[in-house]
């Protein structure tokens, strides 16, 4: 797939990669929908050679699904030893 970016793109590409790799680095990404927020975490974390975890919003979507993805995140970090 060839992508074009454009120079804001490629500093805000910069920026999350950048605190991502850091010791605890984390971001709030705050923005419109559809604007590339988590387009970009994710190239971010694919070049930190990071895997990515998101939980799915849905109407049944309750705290004891919360307490199963959180545990299924905490895994893959502790158990797996993957960057998350």
């Amino acid at each position: 797939m060839n992508l074009v970016f454009f120079a804001d793109c490629i500093q805000h590409l910069a920026r999350i990669a950048r605190i991502l790799r850091q010791q605890r680095g984390n971001a709030m990404l705050v923005g419109v929908g559809g604007s590339g927020r988590s387009s970009m975490a994710r190239l971010a974390a694919s070049i930190n050679q990071m895997s990515t975890f998101s939980i799915e919003i849905t109407k049944s979507y309750r705290q004891k699904e919360w307490y199963e993805d959180i545990k299924k995140m905490l895994r893959k970090c502790g158990i797996d030893e993957e960057t998350v």
